[in-house]
């Protein structure tokens, strides 16, 4: 686990923004992984995202406050989170202030198209270049036409591991652009589910409110989660 936590972003959010700004106005490319137990857990497991996750080029950014306790187990001191819902909630500003140029790929057709509405709504100077559903067949297909479309960024919605082995495939091919797999993020971007209250999101206890939104969440926060922390107290 210790090789996955060193690789993990260490600056303030602010600098990470400074960074995404940089890379939009070169025209460079970054494939951000916003990495959370459930992340490093199934990396132990799943050789192929293993790979991803220990790849130095890729971006590895914060999500969960497990991840920056155990980095702090480590003497890895990070400052704060920095949550995928966050970097896109940041990237769609910026992109609507500087025209950049957008895709959307995944979710469900209801939610990716009440976030369509509400991106043309409240940031009508981005240029959409298209959008697509995550339960189309040829996913491949999909993303080989985005890289080909030359985004300035792409945010894919699918959950772990699926987009992140999905733009790792075809980001080789990408001349430029911010790449990110942004999970669940595209229903609370489209207003069709409420992000956690601001006092547990400044508790670090987003999770609690998922959980008490969502009870069928327990399972999977015990098999990622409450593991991933006494695999880190067992290695102290």
């Amino acid at each position: 686990m210790r090789k996955y936590l060193k690789l993990i972003y260490q600056d303030p959010k602010e600098t990470f923004y400074q960074e995404l700004n940089k890379c939009l106005e070169n025209n460079t490319k970054k494939f951000i992984i916003t990495v959370n137990p459930e992340t490093l857990m199934m990396s132990e497991s799943d050789k192929e995202l293993e790979k991803i996750i220990l790849n130095k080029e890729n971006c590895l950014v914060p999500d969960g406050i497990s991840i920056v306790k155990a980095c702090k187990k480590i003497g890895k001191y990070i400052k704060e989170r920095i949550t995928g819902i966050e970097i896109s909630e940041y990237l769609l500003k910026i992109a609507n202030e500087k025209g950049y140029s957008l895709y959307l790929f995944g979710a469900k057709e209801e939610v990716i198209e009440q976030l369509v509405i509400k991106i043309k709504k409240e940031y009508p100077n981005i240029t959409l270049l298209g959008y697509q559903n995550g339960y189309v067949e040829n996913k491949e297909k999909v993303m080989k036409k985005i890289v080909s479309m030359k985004p300035d960024i792409c945010l894919i919605a699918m959950g772990i591991p699926m987009q992140e082995k999905l733009i790792n495939k075809y980001f080789k091919n990408a001349k430029k652009g911010i790449y990110i797999g942004v999970g669940g993020s595209f229903d609370v971007l489209s207003g069709i589910k409420k992000r956690a209250p601001k006092l547990f999101i400044k508790l670090n206890l987003e999770w609690l409110y998922r959980i008490i939104k969502e009870p069928r969440r327990l399972k999977r926060f015990w098999n990622n989660n409450i593991k991933f922390l006494f695999k880190i107290r067992n290695k102290e």
